[in-house]
């Protein structure tokens, strides 16, 4: 069955003896998601003394009396009393792990519940958490804390993650509701973190002062705002009801409270969302032109905003339909790159991102969660359909695509002014793991100089609002504890990113953060096998799985676990994550992984055209020529060396030529190569 679009829209005035609300009773899902809203009938008092635009669907006719298949996730979230039961019971069993349920809306309160895949036997349950920081901003006092966490009641390490967030490993369960309350209480979040709703709201981490990186960044932040669920079970499970929201932007309430199109459940604790929320995570990223840190292709909504002459925001482009998750072997999933939707003038983004949200929540699929992503309801539809039923929801047609610059790659690594007096520093962190000496020093250089964070989506760390008297000993303690500025780290590791798999991630098949440093000092290796330069770089990423959370289909060189100590070689990303890479080769074990680097790394070196990059000339050359300079390969051929004479054959001959040269003020070696070209000379003039 397929949903209705007709609408009925009518003005009640506060004189009418009743008015009618749209109730919603559960999604019912099949490749087609069914709708069924049923009218309430309330009495004149429930009424607001204001002017109210109700909209009714009408119902369809049912012409089968089957219910609709739908998978179980589905099920739980419309038994769970908008994601509280039976959580909230869950929590307080004397059991170190919860039940099947709690596990599924767990992820919507931002945790996953994880155990040691090192271990065997009985099952070591542990929790996972995870911040909301759109943006990638973190307070000062939030840092403070997290870092405080880490050590209490985590494994010790904080871990940044590729959308701007920290997680906490290592979490008990009867640690669970003090950890999740001391986070509220010190001005974080984990609210919608995980979950079949929108995650966090990407943006340039970069705390530039500029018109157009606020602005961006303001965007993220309202975005987030208007997608955070409403209903209140975050805090009733975990600081017993108790309230910490922040007060929102009056434009963010309108947006959100606007039922002019069909977007809302009005009479629904969670007008966006209802009963179901969406079939599917979902990811939204903002940046401006050129500014390419967010990965805005890869996110089911991708905010480019738009300037005029004067740097002033005039409106948005808006990309939709990206994702990276995937499942092996299954050619109906893959990765994809987010397409053009059309522009929309400034105050109309929140409402164009609700249309979307309101599309993907009541047409994706909900029988079959590898198949619920935005992107396979856009491939399925085409973006012609998709935009057109968006239409419907926003009210209005979208306006052609507005023409962007080139994007490229920043990392905002090393020092960089503010524009406001103050500077900041961008640190490379490998994986995102901070532990350690590492942790301690950044725990003391925070804390001394009352410093704010932010996250890039490239696992790193920036220290912002940095006086200049403070850079010269900032700039030394870091470098002490192996901080250094990122001309004195290896530029493979300067763009390297994984997920953490092994041993925590229930998903891993096999290594990722564990195996990245010796992958990466291997490739090192190759390049001065096959003399490549030191400076000479490509974007590598590595994955214990086929859901590319460390976006690997974008890479260079993607290295996506696919066995046991074997990866599924992928190839053809750009180093400005615009294109999208494609299946190498298949189960390589990471022992044999030289046999394959080798030969591409040589004939990149030798057959490049001027500054191509590693990913543009694996796509020139075709993965089947490729593939068979892989199969042939048998080693780099030695190139004859020029004027490498090694005339001395022994110690005394070099000792009698030395004597002889000091007499004529020349060393050893000019005056050996004399005598043998007079020698040659003298036998070619017979």
């Amino acid at each position: 069955m397929t949903t209705s679009f007709g609408t009925t829209t009518g003005t009640l005035t506060p004189t009418d003896p009743k008015i009618r609300f749209q109730s919603f009773t559960g999604l019912k899902s099949s490749n087609s998601i069914a709708l069924t809203r049923n009218l309430r009938v309330f009495p004149l008092p429930f009424c607001t003394p204001t002017l109210i635009r109700a909209v009714s669907t009408p119902l369809k006719p049912e012409t089968s009396t089957a219910e609709p298949k739908r998978s179980k996730v589905e099920i739980f979230k419309e038994q769970s009393n908008f994601i509280r039961y039976p959580l909230n019971e869950e929590i307080y069993t004397d059991t170190p792990n919860i039940n099947e349920a709690s596990t599924q809306l767990i992820k919507f309160h931002g945790s996953y519940q994880q155990y040691n895949r090192d271990e065997r036997g009985t099952r070591s349950y542990s929790f996972m958490l995870r911040t909301k920081n759109p943006g990638g901003k973190v307070p000062n006092q939030l840092y403070l804390t997290m870092d405080d966490l880490a050590d209490q009641f985590g494994i010790g390490t904080l871990r940044l993650t590729t959308r701007q967030t920290f997680q906490l490993h290592g979490v008990l369960k009867k640690d669970l509701k003090t950890v999740m309350s001391t986070i509220i209480r010190n001005m974080g979040s984990t609210l919608g973190a995980c979950g079949d709703l929108n995650r966090n709201v990407l943006a340039p981490a970069a705390p530039f002062m500029t018109k157009e990186y606020k602005f961006a960044q303001e965007t993220a932040e309202n975005i987030a705002a208007l997608l955070t669920p409403q209903s209140g079970f975050y805090y009733d499970v975990w600081v017993d009801g108790e309230k910490f929201m922040t007060s929102e932007p009056p434009e963010v309430v309108k947006a959100r409270n606007d039922n002019s199109h069909g977007t809302n459940f009005p009479d629904s604790p969670e007008p966006i969302y209802g009963t179901q929320f969406l079939p599917r995570k979902f990811k939204i990223a903002v940046t401006v032109p050129t500014d390419n840190s967010v990965d805005i292709l890869t996110n089911d909504i991708g905010v480019v905003v738009v300037f005029d002459e004067d740097g002033e925001p005039q409106g948005f482009n808006i990309y939709v339909g990206g994702g990276m998750g995937r499942t092996h072997r299954q050619e109906t999933t893959f990765p994809r790159l987010g397409e053009q939707l059309g522009y929309v003038p400034k105050g109309d983004i929140l409402y164009a991102i609700k249309a979307i949200v309101a599309t993907q929540r009541d047409h994706g699929r909900r029988d079959d969660r590898k198949y619920s992503r935005m992107k396979y309801l856009i491939s399925s539809w085409g973006i012609e359909k998709f935009r057109n039923v968006v239409e419907q929801y926003y009210g209005k047609k979208f306006e052609p695509f507005h023409e962007l610059p080139e994007w490229e790659f920043k990392s905002f690594l090393g020092w960089h002014e503010q524009g406001d007096g103050a500077s900041f520093c961008g640190l490379h962190v490998d994986n995102g793991r901070i532990g350690g000496k590492m942790k301690k020093t950044l725990r003391e250089v925070i804390e001394k100089y009352n410093l704010n964070v932010r996250i890039t989506p490239n696992q790193n760390l920036i220290l912002c609002d940095i006086r200049s008297a403070w850079r010269r000993p900032i700039t030394t303690v870091l470098a002490q504890a192996g901080l250094l500025h990122p001309r004195y780290v290896d530029p493979l590791n300067l763009t390297a990113m994984a997920c953490p798999a092994f041993p925590l991630c229930p998903l891993a098949i096999t290594e990722a953060e564990r195996g990245i440093p010796d992958i990466l000092k291997r490739v090192r290796a190759v390049f001065e096998k096959v003399g490549l330069k030191y400076s000479e770089s490509i974007v590598i990423r590595v994955t214990g799985c086929p859901n590319g959370c460390a976006r690997p289909y974008m890479a260079e060189l993607g290295l996506v676990g696919d066995g046991p100590n074997s990866y599924q070689i992928w190839l053809g990303g750009t180093p400005n994550q615009t294109q999208l890479a494609r299946t190498f080769m298949n189960k390589v074990k990471v022992q044999d992984l030289e046999k394959v680097f080798e030969p591409l790394f040589y004939y990149w070196k030798r057959k490049r055209q001027p500054k191509e990059s590693f990913g543009d000339f694996t796509t020139r050359m075709g993965f089947e020529k490729l593939h068979e300079l892989v199969v042939k390969w048998e080693g780099p051929v030695q190139s004859p060396v020029r004027y490498n004479l090694k005339p001395f054959a022994d110690k005394e001959t070099y000792e009698a030529m030395e004597e002889l040269a000091k007499l004529q003020n020349k060393s050893p070696h000019q005056l050996a190569m004399e005598v043998i070209r007079n020698f040659v000379a003298a036998q070619q003039n017979g």
